[in-house]
């Protein structure tokens, strides 16, 4: 199939969708949709009309998110308007549902995937993204935890490890502009902490507090993204920082480490730095070495090799990145950052346009591109 196709055809498909009343985010995600679901079908099925077709699929992927977010909106609107529950002040069906369908049942990796496409309102595409699987792989895992719940009795809740993390992958996507649910991650996280003891709900709370806490400063007036070395310090909701400080503090000296709570620390120390260049990040690393030991994330190695080549300098940082699967989300990236940092802009710029091709999200794909361009005039004129 010639992908040089797909991607003239993407800047008309994506005109079409909104003149016909989609606003542009929403647009470039059904548009983005429809150009995976075309990889998949066209090798072995090629349409007639490739651009009829691609608005097609793209304005049903549009309506099926519209239709989602509607029913979403609806169930909280819903929650609202209901009394407040009496044996048990600050709790609501929600919450409950999150809990359903944690089902014992299932994985807790099909529990997550489920709760996130049934409850959170996510795509099948936002959660494979989370999971670091293809789409048609997610799509799979969601269907079998369905019909492995339709089998079963939904009388016994799942364990809040479960929900913590659906609660986790919930405000991230929120968080990363895609989808407006941060503030109720963080409203159902505050009600869990309420009604369960554990320090890694409040680990988690802490962590989210701290990172909304940024939120404001994260996109210039003009949409960019604002890296955290570049923000606006001042814009920071400082009382929020104070509560999530204070939440992790008290969750930390019940000694009972979980990974939320070594997040949260890492966040808590870019909190506490007045500028950036006073960041510790030697204590970033040591952070970051707990959570790799309690998860092996990817993600976490990731960004301990940003943290190694801050505290450590770029060479320290690309020998740590040298470790990990390119082929993971923003390694491309971080490479790029490091190399110049290294004093290598022709390889950071190419590296820059590299990850600009394959970023997901539409600020990230522009600050990527930016940089790419700042660092090519630089070249052309040294």
């Amino acid at each position: 199939m010639d992908e040089r196709l797909l991607r003239s055809l993407t800047p008309e498909v994506l005109g079409v969708l909104v003149r016909r009343g989609a606003d542009f985010a929403a647009a470039e995600d059904a548009v983005q949709d429809a150009l995976v679901e075309a990889l998949r079908v066209w090798p072995a099925d090629p349409p007639r009309d490739p651009k009829g077709w691609l608005v097609t699929a793209a304005w049903r992927k549009f309506l099926d998110a519209t239709r989602s977010e509607a029913a979403r909106r609806r169930r909280e609107d819903r929650v609202e308007e209901e009394p407040p529950p009496g044996p048990a002040p600050g709790t609501d069906d929600t919450l409950q549902l999150y809990f359903l369908c944690a089902h014992p049942s299932l994985t807790p990796a099909s529990a997550v995937a489920l709760t996130l496409r049934a409850v959170g309102g996510l795509t099948t595409r936002q959660i494979g993204e989370a999971y670091l699987v293809p789409e048609a792989t997610m799509a799979q895992r969601i269907s079998r935890a369905k019909r492995t719940v339709s089998k079963e009795r939904l009388d016994r809740p799942g364990d809040v490890g479960t929900v913590l993390r659906v609660l986790y992958l919930v405000f991230n996507e929120g968080y990363s502009g895609d989808v407006d649910l941060s503030a109720e991650a963080i409203r159902l996280t505050r009600q869990l902490a309420a009604v369960v003891d554990h320090p890694e709900v409040s680990g988690l709370l802490a962590l989210m507090l701290l990172h909304h806490a940024r939120r404001a400063a994260r996109i210039a007036p003009d949409g960019a993204l604002v890296p955290l070395a570049e923000q606006d310090r001042a814009r920071w909701d400082t009382k929020a920082i104070a509560e999530g400080i204070a939440i992790l503090q008290s969750a930390l000296a019940r000694d009972r480490l979980g990974e939320f709570q070594a997040q949260a620390a890492v966040a808590a120390l870019h909190a506490d730095a007045q500028t950036a260049g006073e960041t510790d990040w030697v204590q970033i690393v040591e952070w970051y070495d707990e959570l790799v030991r309690l998860t092996d994330n990817p993600v976490a190695r990731l960004n301990r090799a940003v943290a190694v080549g801050e505290a450590d300098g770029p060479r320290a940082g690309l020998a740590a990145l040298a470790e990990l699967d390119p082929g993971l989300p923003r390694y491309t990236a971080v490479a790029a950052y490091l190399h110049e940092r290294d004093g290598d802009p022709g390889t950071a710029a190419r590296l820059y346009a590299e990850a600009a091709h394959a970023a997901s999200n539409l600020a990230e794909r522009d600050y990527l591109t930016r940089q790419a361009a700042r660092l090519n005039t630089r070249l052309k004129k040294s």
